[in-house]
């Protein structure tokens, strides 16, 4: 039987994708700087959350020097310090910090997971290898019971979710992407998944590009997640 823990290690396990796995041991190991002291994480990064949450986050994949440095999504970078600050300024995390495994970070009625689940250089995973991590999507939802509104973070996530859908049997139709589009489609997914997979809200990835420019901004955030909680 199939559960969170042995996804997990599957995921973590993989190594199906050559250049993926240079690319992230090769981080691993040259590191950045400021992190020289540290123990790279250098693997694929599994998902993080509460195995009941009704909100799930899906973003794009592992920063080169966030996760695939503390092995967690979202975590020790500035990506992670804008969501996870977000996320409990939402009711949905116990703290506004996201720096290691260790810190004692929780998530309330929240699961974040991503298309992708290594490192890929210049932060661009490409069609095969998003493919290849579909299947661990896929396993995901259907291991996520209580969802009823699922949040992708940026047009790769999206475009990957909605694709991961489609395999799954769910004839979506051409959907649209806009940071606070609400799609509400059809549920005509198969009786063993969760119905609110198919109540899509949409955001932009809180990355640097997108919050250093004022693409994303924390009162564009905060709005996302309070239709999110209104949603729920």
């Amino acid at each position: 039987m199939d559960s969170l823990p042995l996804l997990h290690t599957n995921v973590i396990d993989c190594r199906a994708c050559p250049r993926l796995v240079d690319w992230r041991e090769e981080v691993a190991v040259t590191k950045r700087r400021a992190y020289r002291e540290w123990e790279y994480w250098g693997k694929p990064v599994a998902g993080f959350g509460d195995p009941k949450a009704r909100l799930l986050l899906v973003g794009m994949a592992p920063g080169a020097h966030g996760a695939n440095r503390t092995g967690r999504i979202f975590s020790g970078d500035a990506s992670g310090d804008f969501l996870y600050a977000a996320l409990h300024r939402a009711g949905f995390a116990n703290q506004p910090t996201s720096t290691h495994q260790d810190d004692g970070l929780i998530l309330h009625d929240c699961y974040i997971t991503a298309v992708a689940r290594c490192v890929p250089p210049k932060n661009k995973p490409n069609a095969a290898e998003i493919a290849a991590c579909r299947p661990f999507l896929q396993r995901e939802l259907a291991l996520l019971p209580n969802v009823q509104v699922v949040m992708p973070l940026g047009r790769i996530a999206f475009d990957g979710y909605v694709r991961a859908l489609r395999e799954m049997g769910h004839p979506n139709p051409r959907l649209d992407f806009a940071h606070g589009a609400l799609h509400e489609i059809d549920n005509d997914l198969p009786s063993e998944l969760p119905p609110g997979l198919t109540r899509i809200l949409c955001a932009y990835h809180p990355s640097q590009q997108n919050t250093n420019t004022g693409r994303l901004t924390t009162a564009m955030m905060d709005t996302v997640l309070a239709q999110a909680r209104g949603l729920l």
